[in-house]
């Protein structure tokens, strides 16, 4: 079993299905210690990626360039910005290819990770999105079977969100909010959860 285009597709379909809650939710916790806007990224950004899916190339560097276009086509907010430049540090390393082992797909994340912490300039313990791809990239690791990648992904996106809450985000507009945002979850770190519910 291997990491496909079809793969792709299957993970737009399942998380379109359940965008609209996830960008009213989104919304509402971003508008707490932003501009409120996470979720209308989120949506435009997969109804995006919906109306594209069926014309994705088999390649799946190429496939999941497309798919960062799509998303830049449609966002211009920082975290539609992160989710183009991951999937972007994606291609580049499975250009070519129609298939990937699952085995690999922590070393693509890291890549994503690093490409992101690059364009943002976040770092780890800021209370980001990276946090929690941080613990899925340690949770997946030496894993081969995708639906027992995925639980470990869930676990440690559980498990990072309860570590994380009653600490101040630093980065960001949620960093103007840093006392705010102790107790609170960040929405970044959220909308990766609620993507991750979404895959199955």
């Amino acid at each position: 079993m291997t990491l496909t285009t079809a793969s792709l597709k299957t993970a737009i379909d399942n998380i379109h299905a359940g965008i609209d809650p996830i960008g009213a939710e989104m919304n509402d916790l971003d508008g707490r210690l932003g501009d409120g806007d996470l979720g209308v990224t989120l949506v435009n950004g997969f109804n995006n990626l919906a109306g594209i899916k069926d014309d994705l190339p088999a390649d799946i560097g190429m496939a999941m360039l497309s798919s960062a276009k799509a998303i830049t086509a449609v966002s211009g907010s920082s975290f539609g910005t992160l989710m183009a430049t991951a999937l972007m540090a994606c291609a580049k390393a499975t250009k070519g290819r129609e298939a990937v082992d699952w085995a690999e797909v922590p070393d693509l994340l890291q890549a994503a990770q690093d490409a992101m912490i690059a364009r943002g300039g976040a770092s780890l313990g800021d209370k980001t999105m990276l946090d929690i791809l941080d613990a899925i990239i340690a949770a997946t690791r030496g894993k081969e079977d995708p639906g027992a990648m995925l639980a470990a992904a869930k676990e440690a996106a559980d498990a990072t969100l309860d570590s994380f809450r009653d600490k101040p985000n630093k980065i960001g507009r949620a960093r103007v909010y840093a006392d705010k945002s102790i107790g609170m979850d960040d929405p970044g770190m959220m909308a990766v959860k609620r993507l991750l519910e979404r895959l199955g």
